[in-house]
């Protein structure tokens, strides 16, 4: 189909509801901000296509320009140059976001001189093929408007000869010929003129001596009551699990005023920490000032009645012992997970409070301690990250990922000497980009991260010499001075502070504006307690800039699940993050070209579910439980995909796990261990219930009646016909297995003898299963275990139909979920065209479209719910699997279904996503002959497929957007 047809359909069916129109990726559409997209990710998929743009928007804010900065930044590496038409219309756009405007070098800005300007609108050239996007509607070029606000914005695609084209380009030429230059000249005259508007119309405002009440927030208040329903418990210990600067001090002030102790003890690592808990504390609790005192190395006032002691004081035991043990009613330890030292050790041994609090934002360590045994496990409350940006608790962040300065030609590696960190030319390019991607306020406050001390001298020294004063500090800087260098900081005498594992935790900056970091990512928790020091909110602080200098590291694949916070070990939502670049909020991700590149190389290296991370995740859930966790532990605490451990392959079974960790527990019999590997390798996954649930049951009891299932089965949701009971039988007498893998029977694998037994009365287990569940108690714990967290996996898939929509599945899967009686997987390749049902199977190659166009026969997406799809060769349309194909039903219906199954590129592995079912589009069914290289041309049929339901905008670019391999 030529692209004017594709075009003209795409708009008949927009805006004329043609029948025979095709609807695609080009047909008009409406816009908007919701929580599966928003219309920011649509202008950034625009401009990453494009061959040039023009914006015309009346109004721009400087916080969403980071982003923006990143997207135009590969763009200027393509020679993409773009123009922006705004204005001055009512004083909005502040200098400083126009100043940002000069320093993007592919951007043209004009000033529009219409009074009243307000036109949204934005255009976009593409070339190869030729043709006009444009967006149209409310959205100027504000974060909120791009990212959150109730907008509309039309989105429309036309040929240069189209009208509507043709007009809008004379409209914009002309007004682009009125409009003139955004100059450093124009912009000086324009503050001047801005400044004045401001003071003219700035609200009087009224100075008040005291701070205004405060209240609990929506995460303090839940927490509150969840801390008091642990005390009725009778608990004595709890810990609060809270994202840095979500308010975890004003939390401890509000528990400690709604249990109204006669004393308090608050203990904490540095007197800074102290100084600010106490003026909390006292603005909470209120009561005379000689109710609040320190205990530490400069001050001593122990008789205080709310007391802020530093643990290296209070844990002498010639200091601890001037209190009774029962002094204090009430104990809150800050930053807990600092609480397994010694010092810590001896005054929660010794003290006895009603109760004990401890805070932390990252309560995981890397050792054997535990301090959820510490508190006895009782986790009052836990708030993470992508929680507390939700809801507006902490500053948004834009993270720009880039790559790392280039020496020599060659990206810095985990082993760069110091001639390469500290580079004239490093620290140049460095303060490129600090200075392109600028901050948000009116100066930087910056805290950059470094991998080294000496790195951290020599590069404070650098900036400094280049006009941006820097102080280096580690973990030999002594307190007081690093409490001098962070005064430095907050009053603007130093713009950076240049730090090597310090202020990683139990510092609070709130004016950090700026966050740069310069080395490899050794662990999430790292990275997101440097993350974190950004991230409290302060006035005049819209954002925080995150900028992540990205070299050759092989722990790269670490920054995009810090990111997110994802432990599920999966990578599939590693790559989705940098495929799609996910909306949090009103925080952004955005990694330049290069950078993803390097991360995805790392991904692809790195095995996520091999045996280390596996046993670091194993031992932080021992941690948290104090106990031998299982599977159903993993998956309700969600710290990974519980599926991990049917598909790592060194393990058949969860017993084998816990054997490699060492873990105490009794032998099971060769046989057991067979049933436990069959349950988890072919039904962990939960992607069907129905075997599950029959084994779940017949677990408790020797008989089921097939009314009895099938009322279970109702009771989910779940499918009754008799295709799949027949189904469930296959797969539990192992019939379904009898096939050859290499030389043997996949049945063999599972012990070959049937879990179940069924006739007329009902099911039962296998005799011998039945015996061995009732006489081994670790066996049927770790039986039940795998049913349970198969269960709990499976609701993330619909119970009453095959398939959900964008999960993936093997063609081993789709088998089973098919009905079918065999597994005849091994064969299928491409598609198997069944009596029953057609499941196709599609690898998307790079540059499918273009290839396509070219000349080349591949499947190809022609919109968001055609594609272009060819048979295997040789076949004709006389063949027989293409005859089956296309017969219908006395209604005219094809008779047999299509389930299109999606997967990018082999790298990702045996798993496609299921994209849903399909419709042949008969007009477009025609033989082709196919070239292969050294061989004759073949026949092939190639036909288009046309989704029940297009793709979602999510997956069609994570189908057909750039590929990273």
């Amino acid at each position: 189909m030529e692209f004017k047809q594709i075009i003209t359909q795409a708009a008949l069916a927009g805006l004329a509801g043609t029948d025979q129109a095709d609807v695609s990726a080009y047909t008009p559409q409406l816009l908007s901000n919701t929580d599966q997209e928003t219309i920011w990710e649509h202008l950034r998929t625009q401009l990453q296509q494009c061959s040039d743009f023009v914006f015309a928007v009346a109004f721009i804010t400087a916080d969403m320009l980071p982003p923006f900065k990143a997207v135009m930044a590969d763009l200027a590496a393509k020679k993409v140059h773009g123009r922006l038409i705004t204005s001055d219309y009512l004083s909005f756009n502040q200098p400083d976001t126009l100043a940002e405007l000069l320093k993007i070098p592919n951007l043209t800005t004009k000033i529009a001189p219409l009074a009243g300007f307000h036109a949204k609108g934005y255009w976009f050239e593409h070339r190869q093929p030729d043709y006009q996007t444009l967006i149209i509607g409310s959205a100027n070029f504000t974060r909120s408007a791009l990212l959150k606000n109730y907008e509309w914005s039309l989105e429309l695609n036309s040929l240069n000869q189209g009208k509507l084209v043709i007009q809008l380009r004379q409209k914009i030429n002309q007004l682009w010929q009125q409009s003139h230059l955004l100059t450093p000249t124009w912009l000086n005259d324009y503050r001047q003129r801005w400044q004045a508007a401001q003071q003219q119309h700035s609200p009087t405002v009224k100075a008040t001596e005291e701070l205004a009440p405060i209240t609990p927030n929506q995460m303090q208040q839940a927490a509150l009551q969840q801390l008091a329903a642990l005390r009725q418990t009778g608990a004595q210990r709890g810990l609060v699990i809270s994202a840095t600067g979500t308010g975890k001090t004003y939390l401890g002030a509000f528990d400690v005023k709604q249990t109204a102790p006669k004393r308090m003890l608050f203990v904490a690592h540095r007197e800074q920490i102290l100084r600010k808990a106490k003026a909390s504390f006292q603005r909470v609790l209120g009561g005379p000032s000689t109710d609040y005192g320190f205990l530490s190395g400069t001050k001593q006032q122990p008789t205080a009645k709310y007391l802020f002691a530093t643990v290296q004081t209070l844990a002498q035991p010639i200091v601890m012992q001037q209190f009774e043990p029962q002094t204090f009613d009430y104990l809150l330890i800050d930053e807990a997970h600092r609480s397994v030292a010694a010092s810590y050790q001896r005054l929660l041994d010794y003290f006895q409070p009603r109760f004990c609090l401890g805070m932390t934002a990252t309560p995981e360590r890397t050792d054997d301690y535990s301090i959820f045994q510490l508190f006895d496990y009782n986790i009052a409350y836990e708030i993470r990250l992508q929680d507390a940006l939700a809801a507006g608790m902490l500053c948004p962040f834009h993270y720009i990922g880039l790559q790392d300065y280039e020496y020599q030609g060659q990206l810095l590696t985990d082993k760069a000497p110091l001639r390469q960190l500290a580079a004239p030319a490093r620290v140049t390019y460095l303060l490129q980009q600090l200075e392109y991607y600028s901050y948000s306020g009116a100066q930087v406050h910056g805290l950059i991260f470094c991998s080294r001390r000496d790195e951290a001298v020599e590069l404070a020294q650098a900036l400094t010499t280049q006009g941006h004063p820097a102080q280096a500090l580690d973990g030999t800087t002594t307190i007081s001075r690093r409490e001098r260098l962070v005064k430095q900081l907050e009053q603007g005498k130093i713009e950076y502070l240049v730090t090597v594992d310090v202020f990683n935790e139990g510092v609070d900056i709130p004016c950090v504006n700026q966050v740069v970091m310069l080395r490899n990512t050794q662990s999430q928790i790292v990275f997101l307690q440097q993350l974190g020091r950004g991230l409290r909110k302060f006035p005049g602080k819209k954002y925080l800039t995150v900028l992540d200098f990205i070299g050759n590291y092989r722990n790269n694949y670490l920054i995009p699940l810090a990111l997110t916070e994802d432990h599920s070990l999966n990578k599939d939502q590693a790559r989705s993050t940098l495929a799609l670049e996910p909306i949090m909020g009103l925080s952004t991700i955005t990694f330049t070209e290069i950078a993803r590149q390097q991360i995805y190389a790392s991904l692809q290296r790195v095995k996520l579910d091999g045996f280390i991370k596996l046993r670091q995740v194993y031992q932080q859930l021992q941690q948290r439980l104090g106990r031998i966790p299982l599977l159903t532990d993993f998956a309700q605490q969600q710290q990974l995909d519980v599926q991990v451990f049917a598909e790592n392959n060194q393990i058949d079974n969860y017993y084998q796990f816990l054997n490699k960790m060492k873990a105490p527990q009794p032998m099971l019999t060769k046989q057991q261990a067979s049933w436990l590997t069959f349950v988890t390798q072919e039904l962990l996954n939960g992607k069907r219930r129905h075997e599950l649930i029959l084994l779940q049951a017949l677990s408790h009891q020797p008989q089921l009646t097939q009314v009895e299932y099938q009322r279970l089965l109702e009771q989910q949701g779940c499918q009754t016909d008799s295709a799949v009971l027949d189904s469930v039988k296959g797969i539990l007498s192992l019939t379904f297995f009898q096939v050859k893998a290499g030389k043997k029977l996949q049945a063999d694998k599972y012990g070959g003898q049937p879990l179940i037994n069924w006739d007329r009365t009902g099911y039962r287990l296998a005799p011998t299963l039945w015996q061995q569940l009732q006489s081994g108690a670790w066996f049927k714990r770790l039986w039940q275990d795998v049913l349970t967290a198969g269960l709990l996996r499976a609701k993330q898939y619909q119970a009453g139909q095959a398939f959900t929509l964008y999960q993936k599945y093997t063609r081993k899967d789709v088998c089973r979920l098919l009905d079918w009686p065999l597994d005849v997987s091994a064969p299928m390749y491409g598609y198997r065209v069944d009596d029953t049902a057609c499941p196709m199977f599609v690898t998307y190659q790079n540059d499918a479209e273009k290839n396509a166009r070219s000349g080349a026969y591949v499947n190809y997406f022609l919109s968001p719910d055609t594609i272009r799809w060819y048979t295997r060769s040789p076949r004709h349309l006389d063949s027989v699997e293409v005859q089956k194909l296309l017969a219908r039903d006395d209604h005219g219906h094809f008779r047999i279904p299509i389930y299109l199954f999606i997967k990018r590129s082999d790298a990702e592995g045996k798993d496609f996503y299921y994209v849903g079912r399909c419709q042949i589009l008969p007009a477009s069914v025609h033989e082709v002959e196919l070239s292969f290289p050294g061989k004759k041309k073949r026949a092939a049929v190639a036909l288009d497929l046309q989704l029940n339901q297009p793709l979602s905008y999510k997956m069609y670019r994570l189908i057909i957007g750039k590929n990273l391999n």
